[in-house]
């Protein structure tokens, strides 16, 4: 089930760069062999064992339990309001107004929390469960699964007609679809634990709410709106349709979503420099970039095994992944050497450890990479940190 891996001798070579010591590993089998695998784990292990712990007191939590008078939808619906609306002083009673980058804390965002919440305790459940073999962190971790995609009574309806609305704008916009960017972990969380604990009923069930939910994003207005963005929405919508395809076994539509990042989104959104200019425009140039780095790197990991590999793919003029890593990597090690403009929220909480900074790293033979990558946060506390930051068990990726 491992989507990436690296050789004796690299994993041999980077466990000296960092001058790790060595560690007694069992290998019965063909995951505790892999290089990225032992790497990840030696690395996390307490991080995970820790969380997985905690998480075993929650009750998964599903939005059926937080109903909004503002929402148009029903209680199975989806409702969230757009982070960069405000009322407009010139009119309050009237329609919200944009303030790029800074968001409204008085919008309604109870089910994305729920959601939030859900991505971070599943995965950390599935990681601890691949770990120990201990079963009880498993089958927590295919409660969540059962409650929010298989009960009829919590379950969330396969759609997002109603995320991001704005007040006498908008029920609900394309943008919104980046809400479900933290299904994509639970997603890849699910294609581990799932089969082995859930019975095939229910399993079957799980699949089918992420294929009614993929054909939505491929189909709906919103969804086709989405996909064609033009910066790290689209990868967000990439990303998602990648794993809930890779979730459902829809290798028809994995290689769609391959042909998307070679022909669009690559020569689309990056510079020659390996920088992202659409993102660099923005307010908060410095998470934005690092957002959709780590979006596309994450891409290019859940894309392995299908054409070409997306690591080593790069378009005629030199630009890939590799030179967007390339790029960023002096200011995830120094935010100080910075040369744009700061952030206008929320600069000093980054960078947190970048998922695309490790499988860059792995996948490059880039050691630096990989050991910058062991010093940063794995675990921010600011919520708006925590809001961009989809991939915290890298675990469930190597």
């Amino acid at each position: 089930m491992r989507s990436a891996k690296v050789d004796r001798r690299f994993f041999c070579k980077t466990i000296a760069m960092l001058s790790l010591s060595a560690v007694a590993w069992t290998e019965t089998n063909a995951t505790t062999t892999d290089g990225a695998y032992r790497l990840v784990a030696e690395t996390d292990r307490k991080r995970i064992l820790d969380a997985a712990k905690s998480y075993m007191a929650f009750e998964p939590v599903t939005i059926t339990a937080f109903l909004s008078a503002k929402s148009p939808g029903g209680p199975h619906d989806y409702f969230s309001q757009a982070d960069y609306w405000w009322p407009d002083p010139k009119n309050p009673n009237g329609p919200y107004i944009d303030r790029d980058g800074q968001s409204n804390p008085e919008n309604f965002q109870e089910h994305r929390k729920a959601m939030v919440a859900l991505s971070i305790r599943m995965p950390a459940l599935t990681a601890a469960w691949l770990l120990t073999k201990d079963e009880r962190y498993g089958r927590r971790a295919c409660e969540h699964l059962r409650a929010w995609f298989v009960a009829p009574a919590t379950r969330m309806h396969p759609n997002l007609e109603y995320s991001q609305g704005v007040k006498g704008v908008s029920t609900g916009r394309s943008y919104g679809i980046i809400d479900t960017l933290h299904l994509v972990e639970v997603a890849r969380a699910a294609s581990l634990v799932g089969p082995a604990l859930m019975t095939a009923q229910e399993y079957a069930a799980l699949q089918d709410w992420f294929r009614s939910y993929l054909a939505w994003m491929r189909t709906s207005d919103k969804g086709k709106t989405e996909r064609d963005a033009a910066n790290n929405h689209a990868t967000c919508w990439a990303l998602q349709a990648a794993e809930f395809a890779r979730l459902i076994g829809d290798n028809a539509a994995r290689e769609e979503v391959h042909r998307q990042y070679t022909d669009v989104l690559l020569p689309g959104q990056l510079g020659l420099d390996g920088s992202f200019p659409k993102e660099l425009a923005r307010t908060k140039p410095y998470s934005y970039s690092i957002f959709n780095f780590d979006g596309m790197a994450a891409l290019c990991q859940s894309l392995k095994g299908v054409g070409a590999d997306l690591f080593a793919f790069k378009l005629v003029d030199g630009r890939g992944i590799s030179k967007a890593a390339e790029f960023l990597y002096p200011y995830l090690k120094d935010k100080g050497a910075w040369p744009y403009k700061k952030d206008v929220e929320h600069f000093d909480a980054l960078p947190v450890r970048s998922p695309g900074l490790l499988f860059a790293g792995l996948a490059c033979e880039k050691q630096a990479y990989v050991a910058l990558w062991k010093t940063m946060n794995p675990d921010p506390t600011d919520t708006e940190i925590i809001r961009n930051y989809p991939v915290r068990q890298p675990l469930l990726w190597v």
